[in-house]
């Protein structure tokens, strides 16, 4: 342990993320085949534009561009009034055409930033470099030792968002990668789905003596993962790997890694590509991209519109009602059991609710459904639960009291923890004597009654 950590004093890591995101548009990037490929039967979403055949003419989907904007103006970018797409070359089984339409030297977007947190929960501002327009590549399937081609994602309207190597720890990159699929999904451009594949994690990874202000001579990318967790360990692992090989006097170079989850390691893929090395060009079949002033102020309202949706101001309304800011949060990333809350406000007949309890109520249900159509039925489920729930609950404070200070008694591990400032462990008492009442107590009441306890 000692020897790990003055490893981790002498180098410091230096992160810079890629995120791609998947956009909702109803068709193609580039084409009018239908978008949604997801659960489609292979190659049953093409046409001649997205298989790369010859003589096949490209053009643009507006609102592909439009979202684009949207996502730059949300991560306080500078619009460009003028954009326009290249051909980015190299060779892989999965891009039909052999070059991927994508965006380098104008990009739609440019220079913003957004806040994370790190594990101490203080601020720090990440430089956003670029969002950037681009198509997705169709997928490679192996099996038995043949490798399958299906292109029905091969043109699926794809937005690349670029950071400057910010991020000093794997927390502050979870927090902004959250935060980036909050923004996604109130501005209603991508469900930022990760196992779909619908949103992709990328990191660009090197290390260097604390104190050293230069940028390393290298990077090593980390391709296309599909988890918070699982960026998380593979950054700390690739992080350990270099501090390590640099402990050892190795020298360290420009490559593509993966992560291979059962192992827990990365492994190499291939040489790290500069972006010389792709042959940039503009692409001769499409026009330039001039954005008018009008176009940027529509899609600026559109965005602040949206933001009404930002689960942070959602979270803070609820918890106007009474919630907690535990409470609140959580049904505000829920957007079913946000629903339910909405509906039952609506009902007249629930005018005298209880709004803290019913938020709370709502916020620990297991509700996994997933079809907004189901809310109504949901609804009427959830708020008879409640309300039979509330009629057998024990209220009786004396009752309460002696069945916290049971719990109390049983576990003075969690109460030391409560006491070294850990308060949310609070919860866990609380469900002590939620299990000692046969789920009968009134849990803000028992949260209320073991705060008082535990001074």
């Amino acid at each position: 342990m000692a020897s790990g950590e003055t490893k981790v004093m002498k180098y410091e890591p230096v992160i810079g993320l890629e995120v791609h995101i998947e956009l909702n548009t109803k068709t193609k990037m580039f084409c009018r085949c239908n978008a949604d490929y997801f659960g489609k039967e292979p190659n049953t979403s093409t046409c001649p534009v997205c298989l790369g055949l010859p003589g096949a003419l490209p053009f643009i989907n507006q609102q592909a561009i439009e979202d684009c904007i949207k996502i730059g103006l949300a991560l306080n970018c500078s619009i460009n009034e003028k954009s326009y797409f290249e051909r980015k070359n190299y060779f892989y089984p999965d891009l039909a055409k052999g070059f991927q339409t994508s965006q380098l030297v104008l990009p739609i977007a440019i220079g913003g930033w957004i806040e994370v947190e790190d594990a101490q929960g203080k601020l720090t501002k990440i430089r956003i470099n670029r969002a950037h327009q681009e198509e997705d590549t169709g997928k490679l399937t192996h099996r038995d030792g043949q490798t399958f081609i299906d292109y029905n994602r091969s043109s699926v309207p794809l937005v690349e968002v670029v950071t400057e190597p910010d991020f000093t720890d794997t927390f502050q990159i979870k927090d902004y990668a959250k935060k980036l699929q909050q923004i996604f999904r109130y501005l209603d451009v991508s469900n930022a789905d990760m196992e779909r594949g619908d949103m992709r994690l990328e990191a660009n990874i090197s290390v260097r003596p604390v104190g050293q202000t230069t940028l390393p001579n290298y990077r090593v990318e980390l391709k296309n993962i599909n988890s918070f967790r699982f960026m998380a360990q593979a950054v700390e692992y690739e992080i350990a790997r270099q501090i390590e090989a640099h402990e050892k006097g190795e020298k360290l170079v420009q490559e593509t890694r993966g992560w291979n989850e059962d192992k827990r390691v990365t492994y190499v893929q291939r040489s790290k590509e500069e972006a010389h090395d792709y042959r940039y060009f503009p692409e001769p079949d499409l026009p330039i991209l001039k954005m008018s002033a009008t176009l940027i102020n529509e899609m600026t309202k559109a965005v602040d519109t949206a933001k009404e949706k930002d689960p942070v101001k959602v979270a803070e309304k609820l918890v106007s009602t009474g919630m907690s800011l535990a409470s609140g949060a959580s049904i505000a990333r829920n957007p079913i059991k946000l629903a339910i809350f909405n509906e039952v406000q609506k009902e007249k007949s629930v005018l005298d609710m209880d709004w803290k309890d019913f938020g709370n109520f709502i916020a620990n249900r297991e509700i996994n459904e997933e079809n907004i159509n189901l809310v109504p039925e949901l609804t009427k489920k959830q708020l008879s639960d409640f309300q039979s729930r509330k009629s057998g609950l024990i209220s009786n404070s004396k009752e309460l009291e002696a069945l916290a200070q049971e719990v109390i008694d049983e576990n003075p591990g969690m109460v030391d923890i409560y006491k070294s400032g850990k308060t949310t462990v609070v919860m866990a008492l609380v469900g002590g004597v939620m299990g000692k009442s046969g789920g009968k107590a009134d849990p803000g009441k028992v949260k209320a009654i073991l705060e008082r306890l535990l001074g």
